[in-house]
């Protein structure tokens, strides 16, 4: 039986761009990742927490360059003061930006982290917050990675969702999983 989880106050989007969920650089079950974080923002918004697309300005010639179509954010955004966009160039999504400011501004004391990819921004950003201070909720189903993959004299391809659920572990147990993101609810800002 799963307990219930406790309301966050924001969600963090981390890196859903178009590069990462369309297309041949997709990863494993996009549709999948797409279907949930459309579901987090839409009861996010609904609810009064606080939105934050984080956006990736990759480096020249990477799939998610600055201003090309791969860049781009899938999910729409509704701007305002509950909703924001924040770029980044490091996989930490606080490392340069004013995230942490936001949130702090905010009163803000628990959030949701969701996106691409596992091992790298999604991890980066969950574990500068958790040390931090910010209760932490990463919903197992809201985050993808691609396929690690095979490599002579280092090992077999490792399946993305391996990946993943190794990211997870790496937080150690300050994070919340709940298993589904549909067990995540939101509160109003404070």
């Amino acid at each position: 039986m799963n307990l219930p989880v406790p309301p966050a106050e924001a969600l963090i989007v981390v890196d859903v761009q178009s590069a990462f969920v369309s297309g041949d650089g997709a990863v494993p079950d996009a549709a999948r990742l797409v279907d949930r974080t459309t579901d987090l923002i839409a009861r996010a918004r609904r609810s009064g927490a606080l939105v934050v697309h984080v956006q990736n300005d990759g480096a020249a010639g990477a799939d998610d360059e600055a201003g090309t179509p791969g860049w781009e954010l899938h999910h729409p955004v509704q701007a305002g003061p509950a909703e924001v966009v924040i770029r980044k160039t490091k996989d930490d999504g606080f490392d340069g930006t004013p995230l942490g400011s936001l949130l702090a501004d905010a009163g803000i004391r628990a959030l949701a982290v969701c996106g691409v990819m596992s091992e790298m921004c999604v991890l980066a950003t969950a574990r500068t917050a958790l040390a931090l201070g910010y209760r932490v909720v990463l919903p197992h189903d809201a985050h993808a990675t691609q396929d690690i993959p095979a490599r002579p004299g280092l090992g077999d391809r490792v399946p993305a969702a391996t990946v993943s659920r190794v990211a997870e572990w790496a937080l150690g147990a300050g994070v919340e999983i709940p298993p589904r993101a549909a067990d995540v609810t939101f509160t109003a800002l404070p």
